[in-house]
């Protein structure tokens, strides 16, 4: 009888943990999505559009060590002096943690800044955070790879 029992609640278990492994997975794909939706929307210049997936309080921290803040971000972002001709990001990682997300990847970029070229290629680190049902970036830090 025992071991009915612990078996009966071993296969609850795996069961609940199944369920909230599908929707952490589920989670991790709206991340996703919207880590795709706001390189976009920097690429394009869309700046309603990626203003809208950044929370009050967003933070970048950049290469330098310079930091802007959502405000500071967009204004950085719309400027007329930069072109963006390609932003993708590669290996990234999610993990999900109730309502926290922590990405992490490869961002290149390529462009030109004051007629300029640029190709940029980077590390970065984005923290998203779920306020009234909503996912925002909080805070967003790239780094330069060190080199092998």
């Amino acid at each position: 009888m025992r071991n009915l029992v612990v078996l009966a609640l071993l296969a609850c278990f795996i069961a609940l943990s199944a369920q909230v492994c599908a929707q952490e997975d589920s989670e991790a794909a709206k991340i996703r999505a919207l880590e795709l939706q706001l390189t976009d929307s920097y690429k394009q210049r869309q700046v309603e559009q990626l203003a809208s997936l950044l929370d009050e309080d967003f933070v970048i921290t950049f290469e330098d060590g310079s930091t802007l803040s959502k405000t500071g971000y967009v204004s950085f972002m719309a400027s007329p002096s930069d072109h963006v001709e390609a932003a993708e990001m590669t290996d990234m990682k999610i993990r999900v943690h109730r309502t926290t997300a922590v990405v992490t990847g490869a961002y290149h970029e390529t462009g030109a800044t004051k007629d300029q070229p640029y190709d940029y290629h980077d590390r970065f680190t984005d923290i998203w955070i779920k306020k009234n049902g909503k996912w925002k970036l909080a805070a967003s830090h790239y780094a330069v790879p060190a080199k092998p």
